[in-house]
């Protein structure tokens, strides 16, 4: 096979076989990656052999879990250009996302005075109600739709979105729905269906002349192509380990620091305290206000190596050679017929996630055809109603390419892809 970034060697699962003995074909890297050994081994030592009590205990163990869970966290800052005291620990982007949603929340319900540190940034800009807005994109995944609805319905704030083009692209045209009123602006880095890179710094500008913040869902760009929120301009943003060849089960919210000193907590216990008596508790700062309870220590320390790992390979390195698979892709499916793309055409400006729609196929049956020839896929809404409903279908199948995906894996995804309309005899 044609060598990769990611040597192929280094993940075991991609020596298996699956249905009838078939080598494993893995282009769904969009919904969760492959791990590389040396991730599994950084988990399984903390697992094994450093498991203490983080911040918990003056023994040995303890000490080095809590040396081993900090590293991480430096290093999963380093990978995405931030300072290690603006990365909270989180279960994934999910709960990233929900956790400024809800401190959102609090602000607004008069919990604005909970912290202590003001050091330069009201907390009440945080505050939202009647008559205030919040702004997010039709090609958003649920987690960051749902979370900014919930807010509105608590607050009496409304919600508001940018629209898109025919090619799934953010339409510019409708900017002009972050105003005055606008408090913050969520929106998506790369969309998971389409695959468009969102203009960012045009995002950004717009809400910085209203005064409004910015959250970004990197998600699907921070395994795919160099991130760097300082230079990006955004005030928060959230990505999850197991997009970045990551364990389950963690992500990270960065924040710009001196927002996350004003922003007060959401989530409730130990570890994130400064003092407690009976008629009053102070809370720590940043980042620990925002990390209660027993948080995934081996899973932060899995996706500490991620980062490093990555980073060793390049990220434009892994970039560069992810665009030509992609270049490859698209320019035998835009040729095949009965196959329309869901999103842009061509490579530019755009990464490997590609969702299609067969004619007369539905997605699922797609599926399992492309299953029974050893290839994984995805199908369904991805998450991501509304942009389906953009494109005028229901769900899509989609396959998204990883670093340690070959020319050869392409090529033969689309052979394959080429039968199915065949195999279910749809004519033309």
């Amino acid at each position: 096979m044609s060598a990769t970034p990611a040597p192929r060697g280094d993940f075991p699962i991609l020596a298996r076989t699956v249905r009838r003995g078939l080598p494993l074909v893995y282009l769904d890297s969009g919904a969760t990656s492959q791990r590389p050994q040396r991730v599994l081994d950084a988990v399984r030592a903390m697992d094994t052999q450093h498991n203490g009590a983080v911040k918990r205990g003056a023994h040995l163990l303890a000490e080095e879990a809590s040396e081993a869970y900090e590293r991480a966290r430096e290093q999963v800052a380093a990978f995405i250009g931030a300072a290690p005291d603006e990365i909270v620990w989180a279960s994934g982007s999910t709960q990233a996302i929900n956790l400024v949603a809800y401190a959102m929340s609090n602000v607004s319900a008069g919990r604005g005075d909970s912290v202590e540190s003001r050091r330069g940034v009201d907390p009440h800009v945080f505050s939202v109600g009647p008559g205030d807005v919040i702004v997010t994109t039709r090609a958003e995944h649920h987690a960051n739709i749902i979370p900014w609805q919930e807010l509105c319905l608590r607050t009496g704030a409304t919600l508001r979105w940018l629209d898109l083009d025919a090619e799934g692209r953010i339409d510019l045209s409708t900017l002009d729905r972050i105003d005055e009123h606008t408090k913050l602006v969520a929106f998506t880095h790369v969309s998971n269906v389409s695959g468009a890179i969102s203009p960012v710094a045009q995002i950004v500008e717009a809400a910085r002349k209203v005064g409004a913040l910015t959250f970004l869902d990197a998600c699907q760009s921070v395994p795919h192509i160099p991130v760097d929120f300082h230079e990006l301009g955004v005030d928060f943003a959230a990505f999850s380990g197991h997009k970045m060849l990551g364990p389950t089960g963690i992500g990270a919210l960065y924040g710009r620091a001196e927002l996350l000193r004003a922003l007060p907590p959401y989530q409730f216990g130990g570890s994130m305290i400064e003092v407690v008596t009976m008629e009053k508790t102070t809370y720590a700062d940043p980042p620990a206000r925002f990390e209660a309870g027993t948080m995934p220590v081996a899973q932060a320390i899995g996706m500490g190596e991620a980062a490093v790992y990555l980073t060793e390979i390049g990220m434009d390195k892994i970039a560069r050679y992810e665009a030509e698979l992609t270049r490859r892709m698209l320019a035998s499916l835009t040729k095949m017929p009965g196959i329309r793309i869901l999103g842009p055409e061509g490579e530019s400006n755009r990464t490997g996630a590609v969702a299609f729609a067969v004619d007369g196929v539905h997605p699922h049956d797609v599926g399992q055809f492309l299953d029974s020839k050893g290839i994984a896929v995805r199908v369904g809404h991805h998450c991501a109603q509304p942009i389906h409903q953009h494109f005028g279908v229901f769900a899509s199948t989609r396959a998204s390419l990883g670093p340690y995906n070959t020319v050869e894996e392409v090529d033969y995804f689309v052979e394959s892809l080429a039968e199915v309309r065949r195999y279910f005899r749809v004519e033309d």
